[in-house]
């Protein structure tokens, strides 16, 4: 997985009027948890919001005040109109304790099926799992070359090459390549004609 860093300060109060007060001054509210007692602190808007509105997700090594933790964003609050971050709930990672999170599910190279006219379709962006942090890798990556039209991916059939417990439905479809108008599956030509000759042929007789 990913790592990147992020520098906080403690929050000597966390009420509402400091929250507010925290804002205004360009920065988010954010909780630490997962070791015990919580941590309240605050980070730069700017900073935070890289990581929020990025595809990826990250490990995020946290600097509060001189102490530095490994975490992962748990939660977070974005206002309902202007979309940046409100609040923001950090996980502690801990090495030998698996953790949740969604990872990005990403496809490589070109698939049988979509060179001939299909279309790939991709229901789920990320993909729920639960594994150990030194474990998880940046994305859930699908070789789709040999895709050809009508096949297609399930949650079961990635478990086999990742260290992750998926945590979707195993019969759940991530990827798939449909029929389009135009579309020439190939390798199906010859069972269609053979399927097309067989009554000619027993009419024949």
């Amino acid at each position: 997985m990913k790592k990147a860093q992020l520098s906080g300060s403690l929050r000597a109060n966390v009420g509402k009027k400091d929250a507010k007060a925290t804002r205004n001054a360009g920065r988010v509210p954010c909780v630490l948890y997962g070791s015990g007692e919580q941590t309240h602190f605050s980070v730069r808007q700017v900073d935070v919001e890289k990581l929020i509105f990025s595809p990826d997700v990250y490990q995020v090594e946290l600097e509060i005040d001189g102490t530095k933790k490994m975490a992962i964003i748990q939660d977070l609050v974005l206002h309902p109109v202007k979309d940046t971050p409100v609040h923001v709930d950090f996980l502690e990672l801990n090495d030998n304790k698996p953790v949740k999170v969604e990872l990005p599910l990403r496809t490589t190279g070109s698939a049988i099926g979509v060179m001939n006219g299909g279309k790939l379709r991709q229901p789920y962006r990320k993909l729920k799992v639960i594994g150990l942090p030194g474990e998880l890798p940046e994305a859930i990556e699908v070789d789709i070359t040999k895709m050809g039209i009508g096949h297609q991916v399930r949650i079961s059939d990635l478990a086999a090459a990742n260290k992750v417990t998926f945590l979707d439905p195993a019969n759940a479809v991530v990827l798939s390549i449909k029929m389009a108008r135009g579309a020439v599956d190939a390798g199906s030509d010859d069972e269609e004609a053979e399927a097309e000759a067989t009554p000619a042929a027993e009419a024949a007789e």
